[in-house]
C-alpha cells in the first residue's frame, strides 16, 4: 500500500504521526509513505519533501509575501502525488494548501482516492465549504462526534475517530503537588491559570483586559496565586502587561530550555492544579476540561473579524466543551461582553462557589467521554477508517 500524506501545521503533524503509527500497527506490511510533515510523522517513517514550516503561516500579511513560494509548493506537491500514484492521498487540516494540492492532482488522476483528516467547521460558519470540499474529497476523519452528518449530507463518507485531547495523559497528584511546591503555592491556596492566547496579535488585544481582571480578582482575594503558561515570542511580550516587579503578578510557566514532553507535562500539571482558568477561545478549552479545570472563556478579535463573525457564524457558543455537550456550562465573553467588569465576576463565581466549579468539571468530563475517552486511541481509529475507505480492511 502506498500513501501520500500531507500536514501543514504542528497540530496536523501530531495527528498524522498517530495515524501512521496506527497504520503500522494494523498493517502486516507497513505502507510506503511520501508527503510533507514534521517530526511526529518523520518518526513514523515519512521523509518530508520540504520543511513543513514553510506552510505554517497565518494571516493575510504573512501569506501575501510568500504567496509565490506557496503556489510553487502546491504545484510541486501535486506533481509528486501524480508521480507516486498512491492508493490514497491523505490531507491533514491546512485546507488552503491541502485541498489545492488534491484538486490539481485529481485533474491528472481522476480516480485518486482523497481522505481529509479534520472536518471543516461547517456547523459553525460557511456551510457551503462542505459541498466544495466534496468535489475533491471522498472520505473525512472527524474529531467531533456531531460532524459526520454534515459531511455525509455533502456527499462524502465520514467517520468520527475521536479527539486527541481525550486520550492525552493527565497530570498525577504528585506532579500537581510538585508544581505547586515549585512556585510556592500552598495546599488550599486558590490558583488561577491565565491563558491570553498564543500569538502576539492576540496578546495585544486580549492581554490588557486579562491583566485588569487579574487586578480585580486579587484586590478581593489577596491570596490568589496566578500562573501564566507561555512560550517563545508570547512570553517575551508579557512583561509589558505583567511587570515582574509588581507583587502578586502572574508567575510565568515558561517551557524554554526544557524538552517538549517535560514542558507539556508541566503545562498539564498547571491545568490540573488550577481552581479556575481564564482563557482565550480555542482548543485549550478541551485541554482544561480534560484536566478538570473550571474555566471562563473570553476573546476579542479584530474589528473586521468580529464583523465577519457576526454575519457568518450560525452557533451561539464558540467553546468546544459547550458544543460537544450541548450545554452552555462554560461562561463566554465575546464582542461587547469582552470587558473586565463582566469577566471578573464570572471568574470569581467559580472561585467562590465550589458547587458551580464542580458542576462545570462534571460537564468537562462528559465532553471527554463524548470525544472518545476510554475507547481506542484516535490514531488507531483513524487508521481503521483509512483502511476501510480504501478497501484494505
Amino acid at each position: 500500500m502506498r500513501l501520500f500524506v500531507i500536514a501543514g501545521e504542528p497540530s496536523g503533524d501530531l495527528l498524522g504521526g498517530a495515524l501512521l503509527a496506527g497504520l503500522r500497527e494494523l498493517c502486516a506490511t507497513p505502507p510506503r509513505l511520501e508527503g510533507v510533515g514534521g517530526p511526529a510523522m518523520a518518526s513514523e517513517g515519512l521523509a518530508s519533501r520540504f520543511p513543513m514550516q514553510e506552510l505554517s503561516i497565518m494571516g493575510l500579511a504573512e501569506v501575501l509575501p510568500r504567496a509565490p513560494g506557496l503556489l510553487r509548493r502546491i504545484r510541486e506537491t501535486a506533481d509528486a502525488v501524480v508521480a507516486a500514484a498512491p492508493d490514497a492521498l491523505i490531507t491533514i487540516d491546512s485546507p488552503d494548501f491541502c485541498l489545492r494540492v488534491a484538486r490539481r492532482a485529481r485533474r491528472q488522476l481522476p480516480g485518486l482516492r482523497v481522505i481529509h483528516y479534520v472536518a471543516p467547521s461547517v456547523w459553525a460558519w460557511r456551510p457551503g465549504r462542505a459541498a466544495k470540499m466534496a468535489r475533491v474529497v471522498d472520505h473525512v476523519l472527524a474529531l467531533l462526534p456531531f460532524e459526520p452528518p454534515y459531511m455525509q449530507a455533502a456527499g462524502m463518507t465520514c467517520d468520527f475517530v475521536g479527539h486527541p485531547v481525550a486520550g492525552e495523559r493527565q497530570a498525577t497528584p504528585a506532579e500537581v503537588a510538585a508544581l505547586r511546591a515549585e512556585f510556592g503555592i500552598a495546599n488550599g491556596q486558590p490558583l488561577m491559570v491565565l491563558l491570553p492566547g498564543s500569538r502576539r496579535g492576540e496578546i495585544a488585544r486580549i492581554g490588557p483586559a486579562f491583566a485588569d481582571v487579574t487586578r480585580r480578582l486579587r484586590a478581593a482575594r489577596p491570596d490568589l496565586a496566578v500562573l501564566l503558561p507561555a512560550a517563545g515570542a508570547v512570553a517575551e511580550a508579557l512583561p509589558a502587561l505583567f511587570p515582574p516587579d509588581v507583587a502578586g503578578w502572574p508567575r510565568l510557566l515558561d517551557p524554554r530550555g526544557r524538552p517538549a514532553p517535560e514542558a507539556e507535562a508541566r503545562k498539564r500539571a498547571a491545568f490540573a492544579a488550577a481552581d479556575v482558568a481564564l482563557a482565550a477561545s480555542g482548543t485549550v478549552s478541551l485541554e482544561l476540561a480534560a484536566a478538570g479545570a473550571p474555566m471562563v472563556i473570553a476573546y476579542k478579535a479584530s474589528p473586521l473579524t468580529e464583523w465577519m463573525i457576526r454575519r457568518l457564524v450560525r452557533v451561539d457558543t464558540a467553546t468546544l466543551v459547550n458544543l460537544v455537550t450541548g450545554t452552555r456550562a462554560v461562561p463566554e465573553f465575546f464582542f461587547g461582553d469582552f470587558t473586565p467588569e463582566l469577566i471578573a465576576p464570572a471568574v470569581g463565581a467559580l472561585l467562590d462557589d465550589p458547587g458551580a466549579a464542580e458542576a462545570q468539571r462534571a460537564i468537562g468530563q462528559q465532553a471527554m467521554d463524548l470525544l472518545g475517552r476510554g475507547g481506542e486511541p484516535p490514531g488507531l481509529r483513524a487508521a481503521r477508517s483509512v483502511l476501510g475507505a480504501i478497501g484494505r480492511q
